[in-house]
């Protein structure tokens, strides 16, 4: 139970922050920190501080739902932050994207510091991807100084682009700016955009990072950052890194799950961003490239930093196994070109999905084959890694520090991408256990340089499993919230695709807004957007005339091909006050459209699914949201394809069960594009007639906001 001390902690820091910033109490907001404090304060534990799993398992989970508008972060923030401190847990708020890290981080707590009486500090956490590696700037400096391409680039030829004088002179300008201390190594912190290339070349992962045993160790930008992680009680963190410390076990980068209380806003990206962590992918001929360089480099590598023991060892057995695997991915080529259909019917590429996630016999064979090469190999280099390690602690190393600090990364990018070769061949060596969820298997053709390539790839087609066992049932308490987290008025959605319990804690919250203040309207010239010609003929005929009004527009599409295809039909006086996604960058895309307001009273921009979430425009900015059709998921989408399959088979309606659902919840992050502040107002026009005419469509318009309805 809330103990009475805990309530008042928490309202009376819910009183200071409301007058320290002039604001009225909201009703969904109040709710909101009365059902995350009931959870939170009602976890049982024993005399160490561990939640008693017999008592609480599953009421340690807090969902809930809260609208635009309800102050969700103040919400959870003032709720958490004292039952954090009471229960000596930390507070790991993970978001979706760095962006509302950052937001949390610079805004909402230091906010939350000022005014609510609370005491606590806080900490940004990011991943290892962020930050620059300065061994590796240094490598690339003291290449370009002896008048090369930068001292390990042929090590990478199979994955980056030469450097171009463009990227010299950026590299440059970076070892300037940390030498001044003008920069502190942290991607976001750079005052321009880094082009991924460019930065791929600087950043590391922890394979091929030699962490405390690096000579840059003491300036390095992220050691600095992940040391500060130890000091804090409220960390700011990222679905992505939360997923990575889960797969490496838990307690590698965050502290561990069951000394964690999780927030985990914008929660519902969360299953589909774990289905991304936990999934295997590996090019055939872009692996069998790597082999083939890596056996080039093999014998110079030795050279340099042979210790006539474990390495050297390791290294003879090498050639091998390299030639093994790299015959078996050339086995694997024409394999998959007999085995696999790349087109359809209209002669467009495609993927190529295995019905059930049932791989043909001959391609089992040979993946069986791969496993065994790839784990021999990682096997080998990951005694060679260890070797490696040992080598760089110990003072009376035979092996010159600045040779393994060269080569050091290297062995750790081989070991890791060995890593996942058998990850992917083991998973397509054995069939679905009997009774379990299958998996996804397909193969995408794909550009390489010019050329072709074969992706081969895996996935679960579920990440609620997964989130169940490494972290609902460990950690100490998580509240998940979202504007969007039930579908069709129900939380049935989150439970299947993030593996929520049954008897967690779910509510809904009300937003603040006045929805009578916008109408909703499905016009009379609304057609079925099931005939694709005719419903684009019709979207073309419609668009000057409900665009004619003044303030700002967004009309979202669910196909780049209808988009562009509405867009050059449209007469040359519309096409100059439209802005498409795809003409530059969305960040500029949207500063055009606020600076065309603010002058001529009107713009329009054109976007994708990108579009209809995360974009504010309040006021004027947007007063009128036209969606071409209903948001359903394109139906090639191998994972999606995979679930209806198996939803399918045991006897379920895979269209009611998970279409339908999905697109509801999409329809109702576009239509949360209109009212962003309790003073805007505006229209929402669905352009689709299937909302009215289907079955399935009036549950659809009544999971949407109470607006003001007007279909024809």
């Amino acid at each position: 139970m809330l103990s009475d001390q805990q309530k008042k902690s928490i309202q009376s820091a819910y009183s200071q922050f409301l007058a320290g910033r002039s604001l009225q109490a909201r009703y969904g907001q109040k709710l909101m920190v009365a059902a995350i404090a009931r959870t939170l304060g009602g976890i049982a534990h024993d005399g160490a501080g561990e939640r008693d799993r017999e008592k609480t398992d599953g009421e340690h989970i807090c969902v809930v739902e809260a609208g635009t508008g309800t102050g969700k972060t103040v919400a959870y923030l003032l709720a958490a932050i004292p039952l954090a401190q009471a229960h000596e847990k930390t507070l790991v708020v993970s978001t979706a994207t760095v962006a509302l890290q950052e937001q949390i981080i610079h805004k909402d707590l230091p906010e939350v510091a000022r005014h609510s009486g609370l005491e606590f500090d806080f900490s940004l956490a990011k991943g290892r991807g962020r930050y620059l590696c300065l061994s590796k700037l240094d490598q690339l400096l003291s290449g370009f100084s002896e008048g090369g391409a930068g001292a390990s680039m042929g090590l990478y030829e199979d994955e980056l682009p030469q450097v171009g004088e463009g990227s010299v002179k950026l590299y440059r300008d970076m070892a300037d700016k940390l030498a001044t201390g003008s920069w502190d190594g942290d991607r976001d912190n750079w005052s321009d955009t880094i082009e991924v290339e460019d930065w791929s070349r600087v950043t590391t992962d922890h394979r091929q990072c030699s962490g405390r045993r690096c000579p840059h160790v003491t300036n390095c930008s992220f050691f600095r950052a992940r040391e500060s992680l130890g000091k804090t009680r409220v960390i700011v963190a990222n679905h992505d890194l939360l997923l990575a410390d889960l797969a490496l076990g838990g307690g590698a980068i965050l502290p561990p799950p069951e000394e964690s209380i999780y927030i985990l806003d914008e929660a519902h990206h969360l299953p589909d961003k774990a289905l991304n962590h936990f999934s295997h992918h590996s090019r055939v001929g872009a692996s069998s490239g790597w082999l083939d360089q890596a056996n080039k480099n093999l014998g110079q590598m030795l050279g340099e930093i042979g210790d006539g023991a474990e390495i050297d060892r390791c290294g003879e057995q090498l050639p091998a196994v390299l030639t093994s695997a790299k015959q078996g991915l050339e086995q694997m080529w024409p394999l998959i070109e007999d085995l696999c259909e790349f087109e359809d019917e209209r002669g467009n590429t495609v993927r190529h999905r295995f019905e059930g996630g049932v791989v043909p016999e001959s391609l089992m064979q040979l993946a069986e084959k791969l496993r065994e090469d790839f784990d021999e190999l990682e096997a080998l280099l990951g005694k060679m890694l260890q070797a490696a390690q040992r080598l760089l602690d110990d003072p009376h190393s035979p092996v010159p520090a600045v040779d393994l600090e060269r080569w050091y990364p290297q062995l750790g990018s081989w070991y890791g991408r060995a890593e996942a070769n058998l990850q992917l061949w083991a998973n397509y060596a054995r069939a679905d256990a009997e009774g379990a969820l299958p998996q996804a298997r397909w193969v995408t053709l794909v550009d390489w340089g010019g050329s072709t390539d074969f992706e081969v790839c895996s996935s679960p087609i579920l990440a609620g499993k997964t989130l169940e066992y490494s972290l609902w049932r460990r950690c100490f308490g998580a509240v998940l919230t979202s504007a969007t987290l039930t579908a069709l008025g129900r939380f049935d959605r989150l439970k299947m695709r993030a593996g929520t319990p049954d008897n967690a804690s779910y509510q809904v919250v009300p937003s603040p807004f006045d929805f009578s203040r916008a109408q909703l309207q499905v016009p009379s010239c609304a057609v079925d957007a099931g005939n694709a010609d005719a419903h684009t003929d019709a979207v073309i005929d419609a668009l000057p005339e409900l665009l004619e009004g003044g303030g700002g527009a967004l009309v979202l599409f669910s196909s780049r091909r209808q988009m562009e295809t509405v867009y050059e039909s449209l007469p040359g006086t519309w096409r100059n006050r439209i802005l498409m996604q795809g003409q530059q960058s969305r960040q500029r895309l949207l500063e055009l459209h606020r600076e065309a307001v603010d002058g001529s009273g009107r713009s329009v921009l054109f976007g994708l699914a990108s579009f209809a979430e995360g974009v504010d425009l309040p006021g004027d900015y947007c007063r009128h949201v036209i969606i071409a059709k209903l948001p359903f998921a394109v139906p090639d989408d191998p994972i999606e394809a995979a679930l209806a399959e198996w939803i399918e088979a045991r006897g379920g309606n895979p269209f009611m069960q998970i279409t339908v659902p999905d697109a509801a919840l999409k329809l109702v992050q576009a239509c949360g594009r209109l009212l962003r502040t309790e003073k805007d107002e505006g229209t929402v026009t669905l352009l689709d007639r299937r909302v009215v005419t289907r079955r399935y469509g009036r549950a659809i318009l009544d999971s949407l906001p109470p607006f003001t309805r007007h279909i024809v």
